[in-house]
């Protein structure tokens, strides 16, 4: 007798059965009965005798004579009524079976790409010991294993969780969490919904961490596959950056050793009206001379249409020792900076924003080298540590920094031959003050004991005040302050 197959399962025949297969529906051209199983379809299922189909374990086999094909086949054309037009078999079987296929496919990419985020980007949950950081050659070899890599993104002072890096030839075992700085206030609560992939509760799983996915179009937009994830390599830095393109308006402080830095800034939109430009709002961690030997530790918010291909703004880091020329990059788009975190995808959109006369977000960030190992830590927020930069990356770093910035960037790259219209900040000057410029609240340093400690002779730089101006100031609530930023192009700044 014949076997009936269900066209929703697989299959399996030998190649000779494959071939039978073809040769019968070609010369039978099956027909599809209305309002019943067709005959026709079954009839191709039946071979030569002694051929065998197999659908699943368990199923029988089914044979049939050549003239059992014929009769069978003829039966079917004679009871339906009235018949259809010849439609190709293999058109009806992708018409049954290719919806359900993509169905599969769409649930396995789902599963296998989630969390997708709902500004576009794709944040894979990538292992920790297959992250970037572990390419460096100081640590290829000692990449850990899954079950060494545990989540301390939520370590709090009720209970730690210990982990280990297991990079201890190199950089040495971490048997606990970084120490973090004396007179440091930790919730126990804490909040990473500020990315828009994870606002509707997404992260990745323990012993991994989430990478947002760099697509082919990412590249093309750089200036060479050799820069990309790189900020322009500057003939000259100076402290002022009249002469490369990079305009600032900052705070800073420098003169002393330094081992870390605090602040609270504000997010905002700015418009950056060139592919080629960005602006940003950071923290600078810097060690060594203003020449090649520069060393700095970066983190903060930036506009980037070149690096992300939109206007949104992103939670960044960036590090480099030589002054931008061949080392470091961007978040973990090169081998350096070592997540820990499942929560927190460097290089994602953050939301919400500020909004002009309206509501005010900010978002908290430490950056401080703890003094157990020397490795300089991140943290985001309350108790967030997003990850940590290696020691043995830096020459000057490696020891303290010289010079802590807070403030505003961007790039005026005069493409029509005029000052750039990219907004820095808010797009609005200093002097608006609050719900209108953008601003850095309740700085602090990071001393030699491990104390978290204010500011003291904060000095305030604007490259170009008619662009983009700086003001400062103390008070009880915000401590050290100070607004920033401006629309750029103005009649002031032509």
């Amino acid at each position: 007798m014949l076997e009936k197959f269900s066209l929703s399962e697989p299959i399996t025949m030998s190649s000779e059965a494959a071939s039978e297969r073809k040769r019968v529906r070609q010369s039978a051209g099956p027909h599809e009965c209305p309002g019943r199983k067709c005959c026709g379809v079954l009839v191709t299922l039946a071979l030569e005798e002694g051929s065998q189909l197999q659908n699943s374990p368990g199923m029988a086999s089914s044979c049939a004579k050549p003239h059992l094909i014929i009769s069978l086949f003829v039966g079917c054309l004679l009871f339906a009524s009235p018949a259809r037009p010849a439609v190709s078999p293999s058109a009806a079987v992708n018409s049954t079976t290719l919806p359900v296929k993509h169905s599969r496919i769409s649930a396995h990419l789902k599963r296998v790409n989630k969390p997708a985020s709902p500004d576009g980007d794709l944040i894979d949950c990538v292992p920790s010991h297959l992250q970037p950081a572990f390419d460096h050659p100081k640590l290829r070899d000692h990449k850990p294993s899954v079950c060494d890599f545990f989540r301390i993104e939520s370590l709090t002072d009720q209970g730690l969780r210990r982990w280990f890096d297991a990079t201890s030839t190199v950089v040495g075992r971490l048997q606990d969490p970084p120490e973090r700085p004396k007179g440091y206030s930790l919730s126990s609560t804490v909040d990473a919904s500020f990315q828009a992939w994870s606002i509707s509760g997404e992260s990745c799983p323990e012993g991994t961490v989430p990478i947002r996915r760099t697509t082919r179009e990412d590249m093309l937009r750089a200036s060479s596959v050799q820069r990309f994830g790189r900020k322009p390599a500057a003939r000259r830095l100076r402290r002022d950056s009249t002469s490369t393109g990079h305009e600032h308006a900052v705070g800073y402080i420098i003169g002393d050793q330094y081992y870390g830095a605090k602040a609270s800034l504000s997010v905002w939109a700015p418009r950056v009206t060139s592919a080629s430009e960005f602006s940003l709002s950071q923290i600078w961690v810097i060690s060594g001379s203003f020449g090649n030997d520069l060393n700095t530790i970066e983190a903060g918010w930036q506009v980037s249409p070149q690096l992300y291909g939109d206007n949104r703004p992103r939670f960044f880091t960036y590090w480099t020792s030589d002054a931008y020329q061949e080392t470091g990059c961007y978040n973990l788009l090169c081998s350096g900076f070592v997540q820990t975190n499942n929560r927190i995808a460097i290089g994602a959109a953050i939301s919400p924003t500020s909004a002009l006369n309206g509501g005010q977000f900010d978002i908290d960030l430490l950056v401080w080298k703890d003094p157990k190992h020397g490795h300089w830590w991140l943290e985001l927020g309350s108790g967030l540590l997003v990850g940590y930069w290696p020691s043995f990356l830096f020459s000057h770093l490696a020891e303290h920094a010289n010079m802590v910035q807070f403030g505003g960037e961007i790039v005026n790259a005069q493409t029509s031959g005029f000052h750039t219209s990219t907004q820095m900040g808010s797009g609005h000057f200093a002097g608006e003050g609050f719900r209108k410029a953008s601003y850095f609240r309740n700085l602090q340093l990071v001393d030699w004991d491990n104390s978290l400690i204010p500011l003291s002779n904060l000095r305030l730089l604007a490259d170009h005040p008619n662009c983009y101006s700086i003001q400062g100031g103390v008070n009880a609530v915000w401590g050290n302050y100070f607004y920033y930023g401006g629309p750029g192009r103005n009649v002031r700044c032509p």
